[in-house]
């Protein structure tokens, strides 16, 4: 696993004291710096009515990213499904690839990336909200793109441009249907490790063993896994540990129901923990890898081997922008990754 490669997984975090508009920003520069780290993707969230994070419109942040930079590529990480309509993401996407061939991921989810008020809004029905149709859903979209049945209703509607395949498509899971969606589906594997339900070794082995190839366009003819990783990297433990503390603070008041902007290290510091809030930090922290730079590659190898994976996709939550972008600079240091004029 010495040439593993690793991608950027952003959310676009708001640090307290910063408006969310400086977020989306601060993505862009992450995503120039990531690319001149050596990073191989850099995939944006889909989120909604978190004052913690803005990453609220994937598709809008991809053509922001791809155009301000040339070789990394950029997906989704992901959309949505249930939020949109089929035709809407086949539509987006293949804008999307037509405008930056060969660079764009479709990673897709059946999680309402919300709460249910803000899901209710987004989806218009109470049925949309309740109905369990995901197979049915992406069914509709690759339709978009392959063609339908001629007796379809929709077999007249072309998703354009039409000159244009569908990106590569991902599925995302933190439960164990995600593999086996994307097992059925013939798709690559992106398992949500920095938060799953499951262990990310059963999902993964669930889906390498039940994987079958679709034959679509662009799609695998073997097991692809993507394993998302929270990681803290630092110069030193003492730093690390700081910034770890303020994520640590961040999750305890998002699991409460106290969402809000990500704390700084002073704050985390000069804050009076809850017993409740303490318990959700020390289980939180299992999913997170914090450290010196060998430290944090070590522990990330072992997650990545323990759950078979081809890929680590990391995200990293820290108050500073200078220093989340230190913190990935110092992991592809570790990697030994190369910057994209060494790969030339």
């Amino acid at each position: 696993m010495s040439d593993l490669p690793l991608s950027v997984l952003d959310l676009s975090p708001v640090p307290s004291g910063s408006a969310p508009s400086q977020a989306l920003r601060r993505t862009i520069e992450l995503a120039r710096a990531a690319e001149q780290f050596g990073y191989s993707r850099y995939w944006l969230a889909e989120h909604h009515s978190l004052p913690s994070v803005t990453s609220s419109s994937p598709a809008v942040l991809m053509a922001a990213v791809a155009a301000a930079t040339s070789s990394i590529r950029v997906g989704s990480g992901g959309i949505m499904l249930p939020n949109h309509s089929p035709l809407t993401v086949a539509e987006s996407f293949r804008v999307l690839e037509g405008l930056y061939p060969g660079r764009i991921d479709l990673g897709i989810g059946r999680a309402p990336g919300t709460d249910q008020l803000t899901a209710y809004a987004l989806r218009r029905s109470r049925e949309a909200l309740t109905a369990d149709d995901f197979p049915q859903q992406y069914a509709e979209l690759v339709a978009y793109v392959d063609g339908f049945d001629a007796s379809h209703p929709f077999a007249a509607i072309r998703a354009m441009p039409d000159d244009v395949p569908l990106p590569p498509v991902w599925i995302l899971g933190s439960s164990l249907y995600g593999g086996q969606a994307a097992a059925a589906f013939g798709t690559g594997f992106a398992f949500a490790g920095h938060f799953g339900s499951v262990d990310p070794a059963e999902a993964v082995d669930g889906y390498l063993r039940s994987f079958r190839p679709s034959g679509r366009p662009g799609a695998p003819s073997e097991p692809r896994v993507i394993l998302a990783v929270s990681a803290i990297v630092a110069d030193t433990e003492e730093r690390a540990a700081e910034l770890a503390r303020a994520n640590d603070l961040s999750i305890a008041r998002l699991r409460s129901n106290r969402p809000g902007p990500l704390p700084s290290p002073q704050e985390a510091a000069a804050h009076s923990w809850s017993a409740a809030e303490r318990e959700i930090a020390t289980a939180a922290r299992g999913f997170v890898t914090v450290g010196t730079p060998d430290v944090v590659r070590e522990g990330l190898l072992a997650r990545a081997r323990r759950a078979q994976a081809d890929e680590l996709i990391v995200t990293t939550n820290v108050h500073d922008p200078v220093e989340r972008v230190r913190s990935f600079e110092l992991l592809a240091q570790a990697f030994a990754l190369k910057h994209p004029a060494d790969s030339s």
